[in-house]
């Protein structure tokens, strides 16, 4: 199967443009109805704060109007930049690109359906300017269906007790991020959900506010039953690979170690009856304890991989971008 072409470098930035205070950035995947009155609404509200902004918008190789929408909203609305994906690659690649092509010293991540309100950025930005590095928004009233709101409770409640983070709305679209928070994060998987992890644990500040939460008007919700499978296992992925992935060894190691002794001590106990004359037969307890050995040189040979693999560059993943407008 022949590999995608290689994403084209971001074009150079115009050194005489004025800084850019703000990026906001809007990952999209079918949602040609609600970029017209998201961007009306965003950028007056944007103009209100008296502060230089962009919007970023990231086709996520959406199959309705979006890009056609996009071309036409790009000649009318001049602070509006737009990636657009080739094919549908998840929200995780729309944020990790849009994190890296973004210009403002904040950059700020909101949902394209408008449940989100484009109001909650300024005082998001004045959490941030608070000392915090990543402020995420609280949807206290959801205007979701309980089949969405029952579950994603369970998660919230569920990786906050096991990371520590203790955030009432992880996954809530809408948050805002110092600029080296945005460019720090590597994103794989569906681990979006998880940023506010991933930058606690890279000893950034993390807070949240309460914000405004609409119903959906157009179009219909991306994500599936499937999200809560996935949800559980990028949970642990992420878990390890914040804990123990520059350090393989002594996670397996640990875990192999243990198995060994364990099976050393059963294994011995045996053989020093045999020694002292007791005839040795096939018991269970031999056999589980020669089991065990053999797991725990495994788990151990597991940890010198891991060694092997963490001290190789890792590529960050190629995503095809079709266009930038």
């Amino acid at each position: 199967m022949a590999a995608e072409p290689v994403t084209p470098a971001a074009p150079p930035r115009d050194a005489s443009a004025p800084a850019v205070e703000i990026t906001v950035l809007i990952p999209a995947y079918n949602e040609a109805e609600n970029l017209a009155p998201l961007l009306e609404k965003l950028t007056a509200d944007l103009s209100a704060l008296g502060r230089t902004y962009e919007i970023l918008v990231v086709d996520d190789g959406s199959a309705d109007d979006t890009l056609a929408r996009l071309r036409d909203l790009r000649r009318t609305t001049p602070h509006l930049r737009a990636v657009v994906f080739r094919r549908n690659y998840g929200k995780s690649a729309a944020l990790s690109v849009g994190f890296q092509e973004a210009r403002g010293r904040t950059v700020v991540t909101m949902d394209a359906d408008l449940q989100d309100d484009s109001k909650e950025i300024g005082p998001l930005i004045a959490k941030i300017e608070e000392g915090f590095d990543l402020v995420s928004g609280w949807k206290q009233k959801r205007k979701d269906p309980i089949v969405k709101t029952l579950p994603s409770k369970l998660f919230n409640a569920v990786t906050s007790s096991l990371t520590g983070v203790r955030l009432h709305d992880m996954n809530c679209g809408l948050k805002a991020y110092r600029a080296e928070v945005a460019k720090s994060v590597r994103l794989r998987g569906e681990q979006h959900r998880f940023i506010p992890v991933l930058a606690h644990w890279n000893g950034f500040r993390v807070g949240e506010i309460r914000t405004v939460h609409h119903p959906r008007l157009h179009g219909r919700t991306k994500f599936g039953s499937a999200r809560f499978l996935n949800g559980f296992l990028d949970l642990l992925a992420v878990m390890f690979l914040t804990t123990s992935s520059r350090r393989p060894l002594h996670l397996f190691g640990r875990i192999g170690v243990f198995f060994a002794l364990a099976g050393a001590a059963i294994t011995i106990g045996y053989s020093w009856r045999w020694i002292l004359g007791e005839g040795l037969r096939l018991r269970p307890a031999l056999l589980f304890g020669t089991v065990l050995v053999i797991l725990g040189f495994q788990f151990v040979s597991m940890g010198f991989l891991g060694e092997l693999i963490a001290s190789t560059r890792v590529h960050e993943p190629d995503y095809a971008v079709r266009e930038r407008l």
